[in-house]
């Protein structure tokens, strides 16, 4: 936990998303820690613009 910033994503509740969804397990482990990196980064990055 980082106050005011974003450090990863809940990757238990997403594979179980993608699973739901009908997302095969390994597409999921190949293309999740990628889009997670991008979304952190971005999220944070507008973070950042916003508070000043």
């Amino acid at each position: 936990m980082l106050p005011g910033a974003v450090i990863g994503w809940d990757l238990s509740a997403a594979l179980a998303l993608g699973e739901a969804l009908g997302v095969p397990p390994l597409a999921m482990a190949e293309l999740l820690p990628v889009i997670e990196a991008v979304m952190v980064a971005k999220l944070n990055e507008q973070m950042d613009h916003s508070h000043g």
